[in-house]
């Protein structure tokens, strides 16, 4: 489950903490995504991709398989399946349980529809571990305007899970009675906007808010007091934010491209956040495009969170999830894809193997190192770590 921050793929790299996946999602992506300018289904696709993520005491790995499939002229099927392979001492863990390995597995199913100039979306996911169970239920709609050069899309999403804690018992892991099963309500609504300004530039506008209600935090972690006690954290029941952001592209005349991204984000416990990004495509001779990437994020910390806590009770919510903390986090990255079109394949339009290679750097302000023996508690150093993200997949366009 949440024990901590876990990364997943689906022909992208996913973040599974919810808190984290608002931070750094975007930035271990392939290249950078634009809203689709006209209504065009995708075409008949297969991907296979193996993932490996590697820091913070933190390895986890997968494969992932995804198949798009045109239904006639008007509608487009996808299916989606992948699995991580998770083993963890992170500080999470170290300082509030013990070392963990566990599988995570999702299937996910979509079905787009295309009239006239919109394109209509609805899809479904379902992912499962040993203590918590997600379900997800989404649609969107896009419409083209003015010719063509203006797209308005918007979207919502579902979700329902089921969080659960498990306990080591003298005959084994069990599932502990006395947490029970807790709920959280998603709810996701999103608006976006693309432009084409000029035969080179595109500009793109997006809007996210987010509502969550229920069992929001992590049944495993633990803050800790000035006394050398510890206590699980406590959460309020509730949490809205809002994201915007603008992002524009730039294509230059030997056909590479700039990207340009600034985002903001802000929630009702106190989390304000900003984000750039910065990207450049760039084609190579004999069939070979590269991509290479820059995001810087900032944020500051939640009205709730505290590194060390004065006793117990001393306030009615107390986190010390160190996504809630004050940090900012740099990542670089680049992709390496190789055009497979010119060799003849028969039945297949196109295809492409692909490279990708993300460096993660998070350096926290008010969040240190528990694991750190021998001081004065809440004087060990400030907390700070890297990690890698490498993809390796294969399209194939049919």
């Amino acid at each position: 489950m949440q024990k901590t921050d876990k990364v997943v793929a689906v022909a992208v790299i996913r973040i599974n903490n919810k808190h984290l996946s608002k931070i750094v999602a975007a930035t271990i992506a392939l290249g950078i995504t634009f809203p689709l300018m006209a209504a065009i289904l995708p075409a008949d696709r297969f991907d296979a991709l193996v993932h490996s993520y590697n820091g913070g005491g933190m390895e986890i790995n997968g494969p992932s398989l995804l198949i798009r499939k045109m239904l006639g002229t008007s509608t487009s099927v996808s299916a989606n399946y992948y699995i991580d392979s998770i083993s963890s001492a992170s500080i999470d863990v170290i300082t509030s349980a013990s070392p963990y390995k566990e599988e995570r597995k999702e299937h996910s199913v979509g079905i787009e529809y295309l009239h006239d100039k919109s394109i209509m979306s609805f899809n479904y996911s379902n992912s499962k571990e040993n203590d918590y169970q997600a379900k997800t239920y989404s649609v969107s709609i896009s419409q083209d305007f003015f010719g063509d050069l203006t797209t308005l899309s918007m979207g919502y999403a579902r979700g329902d899970d089921i969080v659960q804690r498990i306990v080591n018992t003298p005959t084994g892991k069990t599932l502990d009675l006395n947490f029970g099963s807790k709920n959280t309500d998603r709810q996701n609504f999103r608006l976006g906007l693309s432009q084409i300004l000029s035969k080179q530039m595109i500009l793109g506008l997006n809007y996210e808010l987010i509502t969550d209600k229920g069992f929001l935090n992590n049944p495993y972690r633990q803050v800790r007091f000035a006394d050398g006690s510890k206590a699980f954290e406590i959460y309020p029941n509730t949490r809205s934010s809002n994201a915007v952001s603008a992002q524009l592209k730039y294509y230059l005349p030997y056909r590479a491209a700039l990207t340009g991204e600034l985002g903001v984000f802000n929630d009702t416990w106190s989390i304000n956040a900003s984000h750039l990004k910065l990207a450049y495509s760039h084609p190579l001779k004999n069939d070979w495009l590269i991509d290479l990437r820059y995001r810087y994020y900032d944020q500051s910390r939640a009205s709730f969170y505290s590194d060390l806590f004065s006793a117990p009770g001393a306030q009615t919510y107390m986190a010390r999830d160190k996504e809630l903390s004050s940090f900012n986090n740099q990542t670089i990255g680049f992709s390496v894809s190789y055009d497979l079109s010119q060799h003849g394949w028969k039945r297949v339009d196109k295809g492409s193997i692909n490279l990708a290679f993300d460096h993660m750097i998070f350096d926290y302000q008010d969040f240190r190192d528990a694991s750190v023996e021998g001081g004065e508690i809440g004087a060990e150093p400030l907390y700070s770590f890297s990690s890698n993200v490498i993809q390796m997949y294969l399209s194939i366009w049919y």
